[in-house]
């Protein structure tokens, strides 16, 4: 048995083995990206078919996150605890259901039941992939595995903007959720046929960690992730520089690009797909670069440095071309991207046998943040609006767009003073 210290020997692993099994099952997470951010492209004929305002598109997105943050308090001892393929497989099954029964929704209600379905499932993605990954994969290598896992949720972001615009255009917006249901079927026959929980060699592993969690037993293992301060300290970061995409790329930024720098909706959907254009390119070399100098809290202060001066400058200088605004989104998803390090920082300084109960603390700091903040996005417009006009329509304004953006420079801002608390593992396994 090629074990070292009671841990996997990865060399002993065939690498392409590996990574077919992540890769995979990082499809579950693709497709929980666009549902994640599909209202974007969608808003406008969503809040014509329920007859609901800027703050009720929030509340009826905001489901989604709701659920995830409910179900992720779970979600960590499943993972822990269960076969993970099974958990994959449920779980899609639950967001795919959720898809097609919003498809057909004629209440504002029964919306909101159909996105909160859909968040349950998505609850589970990334924590899933993470825990293969850590069992197929060395924690000196997680950073560049969870960079490319995050590459292909991001390209499911951004098929969620242009192209799903287009799509909602050409068949009618219930008909692309139809669609979009269907293509979740195909992932689940993928993750059936190839997916498996762990390599033969780390059976005897597997067993000591599953005879080591059950004798912790589920509170005791729940207080080792969720009262480690450090574990949320690095998710509020998280939650910060994952905003642009949050809020901008899942719900708002078609509308405010199209109110504020006056650009079509579908140039507008092709601005907002350049977040998850630079997510893409970013979130796999900013594995890279953490993974080859042995850091990890120096890259994520300097993204959020460089986040700042960008958002700024989409914010105060209004006369931008398409161009200029295209550049500057995909540089926003760029830097933003180095929060993926986030997670093996997490992972590296707890236990391995929490492993994803610890990471989904970061989870629901970011699914709560994003939450919360497309609903005060949308409350901050509304109320932006009242104190301009002094009644509630859904006609909006450019200045009522950037009094809510402000949101950003100070999410980022918070970043750069929370980063000096931050953990530094330098890509190690700080605690066994």
């Amino acid at each position: 048995m090629p074990r070292i210290g009671g841990i996997i020997n990865h060399r002993a692993v065939k690498n392409s083995q590996a990574w077919l099994v992540v890769l995979i099952a990082a499809t579950f997470f693709f497709y929980e990206f666009i549902q994640m951010n599909m209202f974007n492209s969608i808003a406008t004929s969503l809040m014509h078919a329920f007859d609901i305002d800027a703050e009720k598109l929030g509340t009826l997105s905001s489901f989604y996150f709701a659920a995830n943050v409910i179900f992720l308090f779970l979600a960590g001892g499943l993972l822990d605890r269960c076969a993970t393929r099974t958990v994959i497989l449920a779980a899609l099954s639950i967001c795919i259901l959720g898809t097609a029964l919003l498809s057909v929704a004629h209440s504002f209600a029964w919306a909101c039941v159909f996105r909160f379905l859909t968040g349950i499932g998505s609850a589970f993605c990334f924590l899933s992939v993470i825990r293969l990954a850590s069992r197929w994969f060395p924690p000196n290598r997680m950073a560049m595995v969870t960079g490319v896992v995050v590459t292909i949720a991001m390209l499911g972001g951004y098929f969620s903007q242009w192209p799903m615009t287009l799509l909602a255009e050409a068949v009618h917006w219930r008909t692309a959720l139809q669609y979009d249901a269907g293509v979740g079927v195909v992932f689940f026959l993928l993750i059936l046929l190839f997916v498996q929980d762990y390599p033969e060699q780390h059976k005897a592993v597997h067993a000591s960690e599953q005879k080591d969690i059950h004798a912790i037993g589920y509170f005791a293992s729940a207080r080792m992730a969720f009262l480690r301060l450090q574990n949320w300290l690095v998710g509020f970061c998280v939650c910060f520089l994952n905003l642009p995409v949050g809020l901008l790329g899942g719900l708002w930024g078609d509308l405010y690009l199209t109110y504020t720098h006056d650009v079509s909706r579908i140039a507008a959907s092709n601005i907002s797909s350049a977040l998850f254009i630079g997510a893409i390119v970013g979130a796999p070399v900013a594995g890279f670069i953490s993974d080859k100098i042995q850091l990890r809290r120096p890259p994520i202060f300097f993204g959020a440095l460089v986040s700042l001066i960008l958002i700024s400058i989409v914010i105060f200088f209004t006369h931008l071309s398409v161009s200029a605004l295209f550049i500057l989104f995909f540089l926003t998803g760029l830097f933003t991207s180095v929060q993926i390090i986030a997670y093996p920082l997490v992972a590296e300084n707890s236990k391995r046998i929490v492993t994803a109960m610890s990471v989904s603390v970061v989870n629901i700091s970011v699914q709560g943040g994003s939450g919360i903040f497309q609903k005060f996005f949308g409350y901050l417009l509304d109320k932006h609006m009242f104190m301009r006009v002094h009644y509630i329509s859904d006609n909006l304004s450019a200045s009522d767009f950037r009094w809510a953006m402000w949101i950003f420079p100070i999410g980022f801002l918070l970043v750069m003073l929370l980063a000096k608390w931050l953990p530094e593992t330098r890509g190690r396994q700080r605690v066994g």
